[in-house]
């Protein structure tokens, strides 16, 4: 077996159709790893999904999905959503908060950010979705994708981050004063 790494970033939609599927793609990608003895691409796992929820266009699914891992061809980022869509790409923000964390992202995101400061544009990213938009959780959980897989960073109540940035807003605008 080698090291490489797959698994989903984040889901959205319908409950129901979100659990259900991310559970028919793990059985399916745990499928291909022990037919091949080694795991299943980014790339092939997130087409594996399209084909998969193609089938059903039309038939009132309610899903988007990013599929993130670490492969041999480095790191790996798709968006799959109920329509069969499969997009590669290095941002991406699935939900219906996503419009809010868009704006933070288009306006924070640069090629050489630091670790710490990409922890901290992903945090006001969802921050800023899930404050605005009533469907959207209420705790922001960072993780970090290496090579060796998923490393968990912190987790954040909502409300925290609201003050946090609040104070942080006012200090600027006192130092402007």
């Amino acid at each position: 077996m080698n090291n490489n790494f797959v698994s989903k970033g984040t889901l959205a939609g319908g409950a129901a159709d979100c659990v259900y599927w991310d559970r028919v793609l793990a059985k399916q990608c745990r499928m291909y790893e022990l037919r091949n003895r080694e795991r299943i691409s980014v790339a092939a796992a997130s087409k594996l999904m399209a084909n998969m929820v193609y089938n059903y266009k039309g038939m009132g699914l309610s899903m988007g999905m990013m599929l993130a891992g670490w492969d041999k061809r480095g790191p790996q980022l798709y968006y799959v959503d109920s329509e069969g869509t499969r997009t590669s790409g290095k941002v991406f923000s699935v939900g219906s908060g996503s419009i809010y964390a868009f704006g933070v992202l288009d306006s924070g995101y640069k090629w050489d950010l630091t670790d710490e400061e990409a922890y901290d544009l992903g945090r006001r990213a969802i921050y800023h979705a899930t404050h605005r938009d009533a469907y959207s959780g209420g705790i922001v959980r960072v993780y970090h994708m290496k090579e060796t897989g998923w490393v968990h960073i912190d987790n954040n109540d909502c409300n925290d981050l609201h003050y946090k940035y609040q104070a942080e807003k006012e200090d600027l605008e006192n130092i402007v004063d």
